[in-house]
């Protein structure tokens, strides 16, 4: 890869905040990121190599350290996120069992073998999509918070089961490879609850601040770096690397500096790289030469909105629960995951970007929907950032203020 090509992805990168402008279509900025992968790849003018050995390492930390930045932003700290905890995992248990039976529906019409993937896709929800929604539309009440309360716990559990859906001959192993990641990641919380109890954390956090030495940003990086190393090593995605550090650091509390700090990182360079990657490495030509992948993308959007909507009989509200099916951190990673091992049928990764864009449409109707009837006052929701923060209520979660978010 040359500075050249760097600066190609750079520029057709900006496509994302560009696509993403206009307010009125809630559209994320990662679209706009993948639609440019897609014209500069394989599908488009084939500009750019995505099998060069440093694209796709620049893609797979920009991988594993969005999933560390999604991490962070799921509000295990928010005190009315425990208390809603309770209803939030039976509605996530309920979405579940519905999405086993689309799935596994979907999975017998299309004739692929992969219902157990098509499943853990259509439960999933997406933490870091819904909940900078919810803050863009300022959206708050008991029905909001119940609702990222089943958003946190789906985000969670599809996580850890996609590795082991993806390749099922190999899943005893892919098992084994996120017990270990789980593990470290569970023995980096207790640490850094020990040292925040200490102080040391404090102390860290003031000489970095007066010296200009990003030590908390550096420290957080090579924890990274390495726990994706184990990832690897255990032949698991680092996509549970850097999910299960952000939940880690999440649980002890973010300072706001490092918040910033991984947000620029992130969002400004290496998550962009991975999408554009992503965008590239697929084939769309594929989907021409194979009509029932195209049948099959729209089935999963479909799917998704079909099974999130049945929590209405659980007293979610319409609107909540399209919102509830937005996705794409998943099927992205699941397109990622499942090209690299080559296990997905020739225009299946792009059928799987397909069904997450049906549910993001859709979710961009809803939420205008539920803006009309949960949208709180503009002086009692929570504060917002460049953190990806969420309004479900003053010091909500992922609020700047509040005992979910980020601490000074």
């Amino acid at each position: 890869m040359t500075f050249l090509a760097l600066a190609l992805i750079a520029v057709v990168a900006l496509a994302g905040p560009l696509l993403a402008l206009p307010v009125r279509w809630r559209l994320p900025v990662v679209l706009g990121e993948l639609l440019a992968g897609i014209a500069i790849g394989r599908s488009g003018l084939a500009l750019v190599d995505p099998a060069d050995p440093t694209f796709s390492l620049l893609a797979n930390i920009g991988f594993a350290l969005m999933m560390f930045v999604a991490g962070t932003h799921v509000p295990v700290r928010d005190p009315q996120i425990r208390s809603a905890l309770g209803s939030g995992s039976r509605r996530a248990a309920a979405c579940a069992a519905a999405a086993v039976a689309v799935g596994i529906g979907i999975g017998l019409l299309f004739g692929t073998g992969h219902a157990p993937l098509y499943a853990v896709l259509l439960a999933s929800s997406s933490a870091a999509l819904v909940l900078p929604i919810f803050d863009s539309l300022r959206l708050g009440g008991p029905h909001v918070i119940a609702m990222t309360a089943q958003v946190a716990v789906a985000d969670i559990a599809c996580i850890v089961a996609l590795p082991l859906v993806v390749d099922p001959p190999h899943a005893l192993r892919a098992a084994l490879g996120v017990l270990t990641v789980t593990g470290c990641a569970v023995v980096i919380f207790v640490v850094l609850r020990w040292l925040d109890r200490r102080g040391i954390n404090g102390r860290l956090h003031r000489l970095s601040e007066s010296r200009k030495f990003a030590l908390e940003l550096r420290i957080q990086l090579v924890v990274l770096f390495a726990l994706a190393a184990v990832a690897t090593w255990s032949n698991v995605s680092v996509m549970l690397a850097g999910f299960s550090l952000g939940l880690a650091v999440a649980a002890v509390g973010e300072p706001r500096r490092l918040a910033r700090q991984l947000f620029a990182l992130s969002d400004g360079f290496l998550g962009p790289v991975f999408f554009v990657w992503l965008g590239a490495s697929l084939t769309l030509k594929d989907l021409a030469g194979h009509p029932d992948m195209i049948a099959l993308g729209v089935a999963l959007g479909v799917g998704a909105l079909l099974t999130h909507t049945t929590l209405v009989v659980l007293g979610l509200p319409l609107s909540l629960g399209v919102l509830s099916a937005a996705q794409l951190g998943i099927p992205a990673a699941a397109a990622s995951i499942g090209t690299q091992l080559q296990v997905l049928l020739p225009g299946e990764a792009a059928a799987l970007l397909v069904g997450a864009l049906v549910t993001i449409a859709a979710s961009a109707v809803a939420g205008s929907r539920a803006a009309r009837g949960f949208s709180l006052p503009a002086n009692a929701a929570g504060r917002s950032g460049d953190t990806g923060s969420s309004a479900v209520g003053p010091g909500g979660p992922g609020g700047s203020g509040g005992p979910g978010g980020p601490k000074d």
